[in-house]
């Protein structure tokens, strides 16, 4: 094993952590919450930073496992810059790489269609930025499903089990909370029947 292979083990675990945290803050902003210590705009300018390093770790986890040629355990069967856009091509595990793939590509569109938030439509933005909930479940299954001897480690197991829990946790929550907006609504609605 080379320092490379450690190096994409271990940014996919943090970009993993990384990305549960972005997603739980994402849900938690979604609700408007805030506070005197934490108002609106210092957690979405948490959220921003935490996704821009999620990205970061995400970018070094892909390099690392492309450029690294023990990836694969056939070094014919290494995994490819294709592999990295284009969902199911590889020789080495086409599924889960290509379920890692699909979590990527539609990462890729959450963060082009934030650029661009100020030039598109909001609703197309909410549309595409929605497909994160769909990217974090993709990328759990990728590391169960690629993760190798590392996914049995007992305390692999642990932190994947603790970014579910948490995950389900806040997107509960977010369920169970109205948004004060609908409330305010609601009860001017309320008043004048």
């Amino acid at each position: 094993m080379t320092a490379l292979w450690y190096a994409s083990r271990a940014t996919g675990l943090a970009a993993l952590v990384l990305f549960t945290a972005v997603v739980v803050l994402g849900t938690v902003t979604s609700a408007r919450v805030a506070s005197p210590r934490w108002p609106r705009f210092a957690i979405a300018a948490v959220h921003r930073n935490l996704s821009l390093v999620t990205v970061v770790f995400l970018a070094v986890h892909i390099a690392t496992a492309v450029i690294d040629p023990y990836a694969g355990i056939d070094p014919y069967a290494g995994i490819r810059w294709i592999s990295v856009v284009v969902p199911f091509v590889s020789a080495y595990h086409p599924v889960s790489l290509g379920v890692g793939t699909v979590a990527f590509d539609l990462l890729v569109a959450v963060i082009v269609s934030s650029l661009l938030r100020p030039r598109i439509n909001a609703r197309l933005w909410k549309a595409v930025h929605w497909t994160a909930y769909l990217c974090w479940p993709a990328a759990v299954v990728h590391g169960l499903e690629i993760g190798g001897a590392d996914s049995g480690l007992t305390w692999v197991r642990a932190l994947l089990a603790s970014c579910v829990i948490a995950t389900v946790v806040a997107v509960l929550w977010r369920a169970t909370v109205r948004h004060p907006d609908t409330e305010a609504r609601r009860g001017t609605l309320g008043d004048v029947r």
